[in-house]
């Protein structure tokens, strides 16, 4: 028999997977737990990544993916925050977001590294710092009713082994957004504790009602210590793609192009040359994304606000919303399943997110508006059956 390593029983398949696998053994389940929208990416992306294959562009690309792509997300960053990222040795282009942020980690952590976690927290962030022999340092929000993040608990976790923070903002979970202020006071946390802050900005595009998006990147003095990670699975609705990017200094980029020849060698070609497409003209691909999710958005507030027993927040962007069930009396598992066997509907627990969301399931509204109507309306009906 086959000895698995220490890392290997650290790392357990997150909830949120556990009931999207439990969802496929129904007929008739409406499932709300993954962010994987079903709207398509724009025609002219598919044919980009098709023209890419018919045309033999299939094969490996430099380590750090294609330069034209490089330059053109150099190009976006300039535009958007003002930013100079050199595309040759600043940029790199990843298998998805999720291996930026995996390389990230392996390229700056040593073992028993602190990373900060603010919750509620995507599981990922958990389980990846500790397959880089990391040690993962969760805080709490403002209070288990606010999931804000709060700066003060940030304060409170540093030690002579932090090593880094992780923003992810908007959040996944929490679709909150960290306010300008805050930003600016984690900003001035990591310059006097001299700390790497690495932000997961992949839902920035999904904002509702105005919401005002501010990268800590932009901060005085932060370019410099800040690893930003995006992908255009969000954007341009493309998970499948599994093409995302890091822009962050040069010695980071350098050790983590090092890593990937070692693991990966390169994102996929023919995705490249569709992200090549998508990037180029991204206001027109992904217009109609913000309507059609805010859209979505609303439908679901106002079925929920029809259940006595359950209150939401309404998100300030991406596709999640978190529904209190306080009033239930269930803990958060044990309702996400009694919900999945009685009503065919699956959802996510919140203490997937850390203990502060036990009194939450994680709703993604990345249906169709009938599938979202109907399933709000089966979580009705559960919970009345209490």
């Amino acid at each position: 028999m086959i000895k698995l390593s220490e890392i290997t029983k650290s790392i357990s398949p997150s909830l949120t997977r556990r009931l999207f696998n439990l969802a496929q053994n129904y007929d008739n389940v409406i499932d709300f737990t993954l962010g994987d929208p079903d709207i398509h990416p724009h025609d002219k992306i598919k044919e980009a990544g098709c023209k890419a294959i018919l045309e033999g562009r299939t094969r490996y690309s430099p380590n750090a993916g294609l330069l034209e792509l490089r330059e053109i997300i150099s190009s976006r960053y300039k535009l958007q925050y003002n930013i100079e990222y050199n595309p040759t040795n600043e940029i790199m282009v990843t298998v998805g977001g999720m291996e930026g942020l995996y390389l990230t980690l392996l390229a700056i952590l040593n073992r028993g590294d602190e990373v900060i976690i603010p919750a509620p927290y995507w599981i990922n962030y958990v389980q990846m710092v500790c397959m880089c022999s990391g040690e993962p340092i969760i805080t709490a929000p403002v209070s288990t009713n606010d999931l804000s993040i709060s700066i003060e608990n940030i304060r409170k976790a540093i030690t002579p082994k932090t090593k880094a923070i992780i923003l992810n903002t908007p959040s996944n979970p929490s679709g909150k957004i960290i306010s300008d202020d805050s930003i600016q006071q984690i900003a001035q946390i990591a310059i006097d504790n001299d700390l790497i802050v690495i932000t997961d900005e992949v839902y920035k595009t999904l904002l509702y009602d105005n919401a005002h998006f501010k990268s800590i990147v932009t901060c005085d003095k932060m370019k410099e210590r800040t690893v930003v990670i995006n992908s255009l699975s969000k954007e341009f609705c493309m998970t499948g793609w599994r093409l995302g990017y890091v822009a962050a200094p040069s010695e980071l980029i350098s050790a983590m192009t090092m890593f990937q020849e070692n693991i990966a060698a390169c994102a996929p070609l023919p995705s490249q040359y569709a992200a090549i497409e998508a990037l180029r003209n991204s206001e027109k691909y992904s217009a109609g994304m913000i309507e059609e999710f805010t859209l979505r958005r609303n439908v679901l507030l106002e079925e929920v606000a029809k259940i006595k027993t359950i209150t939401v927040d309404a998100p300030q962007g991406t596709f999640y919303a978190m529904l209190n069930i306080k009033s239930t009396g269930l803990k958060s598992e044990e309702f996400a399943y009694a919900l999945l066997e009685k009503e065919q509907v699956a959802v996510v627990p919140g203490i997937t997110y850390g203990d502060c969301c036990e009194d939450f399931i994680r709703i993604a509204f990345t249906l169709d508006i009938y599938k979202i109507k109907e399933g709000i309306q089966r979580l009705k009906r559960f919970v009345e059956s209490l």
